[in-house]
């Protein structure tokens, strides 16, 4: 399974924030065997969201988009998901009923705060996604994220956007694997080694150097069998040590 994943925000490409979402998704995706393909960081720009979306949808199995789910005016992430997929927006009933309960009880907790900021909320945008998506509710998020054909929005807070994932953590499903090794010898040493495992076996090779007493690692990535198989080539050409404490 091959996965592309969009970031949206002017505060990434500024460097305001940092894109820790983008990393946690990586690591959750190569976690559960999928194989992520790309990752692109756009502005708040529909245009540019929608045809970011639309490119990835039809080259890859799935696109996970995040950021640009509120109800901000920036906020264009859904708008443009359903431009890419040539769908309209559409006010989701239940969504609809769900988000008036969770204002009213904002409201209710903090009194002092709806009085003097006059909150005014657009109930029927916060609750829009794209025709016939399934909405992603949860207790952290005011508002859903959705699925629609292969391509899935989350919120952009880390915290809400953890949570949604869970809701559909098992559609995501490949048979990739990794393992590594660690080696005292510095990876320009390496290089005959590292060319035959490419050139003998189906996997993805990634040399990254030690430094002072950090030893140098080997990822091999791939099918299982093929990774097994080539990580034992490697181990009988390549002097192993132990990996680096955490300490």
């Amino acid at each position: 399974m091959e996965v592309a994943l969009v970031t949206v925000g002017d505060e990434l490409l500024a460097g305001d924030t940092e894109n820790t979402n983008a990393t946690w998704l990586c690591r959750r995706l190569t976690e559960r065997g999928v194989t992520v393909t790309r990752v692109l960081t756009v502005p708040d720009d529909r245009g540019v969201i929608a045809d970011a979306v639309r490119s990835f949808s039809e080259a890859f199995d799935a696109v996970v988009v995040t950021g640009g789910l509120g109800g901000t005016p920036d906020d264009v992430t859904k708008a443009a998901v359903a431009d890419a997929l040539d769908r309209d927006l559409v006010v989701d009933g239940d969504v609809r009923e769900g988000i008036v309960a969770k204002a009213e009880a904002y409201a209710d907790q903090y009194p002092d705060l709806a009085d003097a900021y006059d909150l005014d909320v657009d109930f029927d945008a916060q609750a829009s996604i794209p025709a016939e998506a399934e909405p992603l509710v949860t207790a952290e998020s005011f508002g859903p994220g959705f699925v629609a054909g292969n391509v899935y929005a989350f919120p952009g807070i880390p915290d809400e956007l953890y949570v949604m994932f869970d809701l559909v953590a098992d559609d995501f499903d490949g048979d990739v694997v990794s393992e590594s090794l660690y080696t005292p010898a510095p990876e320009g040493a390496l290089n005959d080694r590292l060319t035959g495992v490419r050139e003998r076996f189906d996997v993805g090779v990634g040399s990254y150097p030690g430094k002072g007493r950090i030893p140098t690692r080997i990822k091999l990535t791939g099918e299982s069998e093929a990774v097994s198989t080539a990580m034992a080539w490697l181990r009988d050409r390549i002097d192993v040590t132990e990996p680096p404490t955490t300490e």
